[in-house]
């Protein structure tokens, strides 16, 4: 799911993140600058990674990042039983915001918004939490992101350095970042993170529902007048939620 329900989410190879470089671009003048245009032959997954690496850290800087209390408590218990897949480390942070949302990226930043712990119990959140790890694993995200980079500002941004990335502007960032929310995963992507994370929950010990439970919750909440907004943006992106929970319940009831 995009940012499961996001699954906005951050896209990249299974690569750790680096520290930014210091300075700014300014997105008018690199914009208008003549140089070559990187298009999907031409861009490396360093140069994905550089930008998926900023998008977390822009996400972070717009949105209250919780450090204490019964949402970063509960966030911290769940997380010290989780176990990342290889080539993986976790980080989590939770985002004081009411949205049911969350999203994960390659390198292992996983961020909760407070609004999905309302609702989710702690079997279902690290089953959604898997998701977006499987969307991780599969690539889709990293995909996602290349195409929402060649359709934003950030593409001419990252040109007209010669396909540098440096620090991108808040308004470049925010554009890529309108592209890549807007960006839809397939019903066979869908369906294969959707496996990914009922298989996640049961390796890391929880219950085999786990992910139907928290796939009918959204759908549940889909219908309801006071969360309706909340997870609108994810049904956009996520359709045949039924169907899919459907199937989910299914592999749950066959397995031993």
């Amino acid at each position: 799911m995009k940012r499961i329900l996001i699954s906005l989410l951050c896209a990249m190879s299974l690569t750790s993140c680096g520290i930014l470089t210091s300075g700014q671009l300014d997105a008018g003048y690199l914009a208008s600058a003549a140089a070559k245009t990187l298009n999907a032959a031409t861009i490396s997954d360093a140069q994905i990674i550089q930008l998926s690496q900023q998008s977390v850290a822009h996400y972070d800087a717009q949105n209250k990042v919780l450090t204490s209390g019964k949402y970063y408590d509960r966030l911290t218990k769940v997380a010290s039983s989780i176990k990342a897949p290889q080539g993986m480390k976790f980080n989590f942070k939770v985002y004081d915001v009411p949205e049911v949302n969350a999203f994960a990226c390659a390198d292992g930043s996983i961020r909760i918004y407070r609004g999905l712990l309302d609702v989710m119990d702690d079997d279902m959140l690290v089953a959604i939490i898997g998701h977006e790890v499987g969307h991780v694993v599969h690539q889709d995200s990293k995909k996602a992101m290349k195409r929402a980079y060649l359709s934003s500002a950030a593409r001419d941004a990252v040109s007209s350095v010669g396909g540098v990335v440096g620090i991108l502007s808040d308004s470049v960032l925010g554009d890529l970042a309108e592209s890549y929310t807007s960006a839809q995963y397939s019903q066979k992507q869908e369906y294969a993170a959707d496996s990914y994370g009922f298989q996640f929950a049961v390796d890391n010990g929880r219950d085999k529902y786990s992910m139907y439970r928290a796939l009918d919750k959204l759908v549940q909440l889909s219908g309801s007048s006071s969360t309706k907004s909340s997870v609108a943006k994810w049904f956009a992106s996520h359709p045949d939620s039924g169907e899919r929970a459907a199937r989910v319940k299914q592999m749950a009831d066959s397995m031993k």
